[in-house]
């Protein structure tokens, strides 16, 4: 149905075309994109659309959800605490669900993170994260450490700073001309996960180079552990987190470890920095903090970096924040949804998935159009043969999510990268249905 039409009985066409006339939708080109599908409620793993299809949601809604949707005990954890208040200003006021909420995350990251900033995504969080990272030097009176260091196919987000360090060229190369001065480090890694030979067993080489050259102009050094998730969901050996550490670590230099994407078990652990065991000097959190409920982040900091900001001249306070830092709803859901992740024994659900996802990922090995299959926790990775032409604009990308929403599966394909992400609380079932489908569908291709 057209924007310009709409059926009297069909309260949904409405505001369906009201969409098409008023909203602007994220990576979306509305030349050419179908009409956006209306979803009525959600449950578990599936999305029910007003015209009463249900789909699979395979990609946790964007990579937030991780409990499924419409969680009696998140929704109840929301309601509590909206009887009581849903915002208060976070500067000269603090409240409960955040102060409980910092505790624990602090408690759970690595040992040297004792500091927790709130903002509201994932790329304010790596923001809030390069500006401590900046800011620190300068209160120590070390005003030339104006460079950063971030690794090819990184991405961090959608502002400035975040896209500055990020290096998806279809995402950010219209902006860089605004941008500040940042080192890509190529990773020289010929197979996820595995060092392949002697010539790799120090695959953060060009990293080293850098630093060795400009390591005293460096303000930090970004990277996305195991999983770098936008830019083609490629995954790096543990060797890889570990060399990253011991460089950074051998010229001084902080670390930022963002984990929007593989926070909260994605990767078999709570956090993929506990996969080295590395501890970072910094650490971004956001996505599936709350369990896909509201947005939410979290910058976590060692003792040292925030004792720089201490001081009697008010010039060196860390002047940043939001009208929503610390919201009270936000902070009351995340608490939730960490009990439910020990509660539920969610890692183990993880380590399960894993374990079924390896199987048919291997089936999938010896279809013609497949380059490379690749997983990790709960995520699977079917990487399809380029011949000349790959990434985020490969036309197979949209015809491939429109072939699984035919199927009542949503999936959207990174170009040429397809994955499968879904809420842990996906049963086996459910999980094999997809891959079959995934099998016919390239078998189509």
């Amino acid at each position: 149905m057209s924007a310009q039409q709409t059926d009297s009985k069909d309260p949904t066409s409405h505001w369906v075309a009201q969409d098409r006339r008023y909203v602007w939708h994220p990576y979306t080109q509305h030349f050419t994109a179908p009409e956006a599908i209306p979803v009525e409620r959600a449950e578990g793993v599936y999305l029910y659309t007003s015209d009463g299809q249900r789909i699979l949601d395979g990609i946790s809604s964007w990579w937030v959800n991780i409990h499924g949707h419409n969680h009696p005990r998140l929704n109840r954890a929301l309601q509590k605490q909206a009887d009581r208040f849903a915002q208060v200003i976070f500067a000269g006021f603090t409240h409960e669900p955040a102060v409980r909420l910092a505790a624990q995350l602090v408690q759970r990251t690595p040992a040297k993170l004792t500091r927790a900033f709130f903002s509201d995504n994932g790329s304010t969080a790596v923001e809030v994260a390069l500006k401590m990272a900046y800011q620190c030097w300068r209160n120590r009176g070390e005003f030339k450490r104006n460079l950063f260091v971030a690794f090819e196919h990184a991405y961090h987000g959608d502002t400035f700073g975040a896209m500055a360090a990020g290096g998806v060229e279809v995402f950010h190369s219209e902006y860089s001309g605004l941008f500040f001065e940042v080192r890509r480090a190529r990773v020289r890694v010929s197979q996820p996960r595995r060092v392949s030979s002697p010539e790799e067993s120090h695959p953060a080489k060009e990293l080293e180079a850098i630093l060795e050259k400009e390591g005293h102009r460096v303000a930090a050094v970004i990277m996305e552990p195991m999983v770098q998730a936008a830019g083609g969901m490629i995954l790096w050996p543990v060797e890889f987190l570990r060399h990253v550490r011991e460089v950074t670590r051998h010229h001084g230099i902080p670390l930022i470890a963002d984990e929007v994407f593989t926070g909260f078990g994605r990767t078999g652990k709570m956090f993929a920095c506990q996969h080295g065991p590395i501890e970072p000097d910094i650490l971004c959190l956001s996505k599936a903090l709350t369990g896909g409920y509201l947005p939410l982040a979290v910058t976590l900091a060692s003792e040292d970096i925030y004792e720089s900001f201490l001081s009697e001249d008010r010039r060196k306070t860390f002047f940043h924040g939001h009208s929503f830092t610390g919201n009270a709803l936000a902070c009351a859901v995340a608490l939730e949804s960490l009990s439910v992740l020990d509660e539920t024994k969610a890692l183990d659900r993880v380590m399960e998935l894993e374990g079924l996802f390896t199987k048919r990922l291997d089936q999938l090995k010896s279809l013609p159009v497949v380059e490379e299959v690749r997983g990790m926790g709960a995520l699977g990775v079917v990487e399809l043969s380029t011949h000349g032409k790959s990434g985020y604009l490969d036309e197979r990308g949209p015809r491939l999510a429109e072939a699984f929403l035919e199927r009542g599966i949503l999936l959207r394909p990174l170009g040429n990268v397809l994955y499968f992400l879904p809420p842990y609380v996906i049963t086996d079932e459910e999980a094999h249905s997809v891959f079959d489908a995934i099998e016919e569908v390239l078998k189509e291709l």
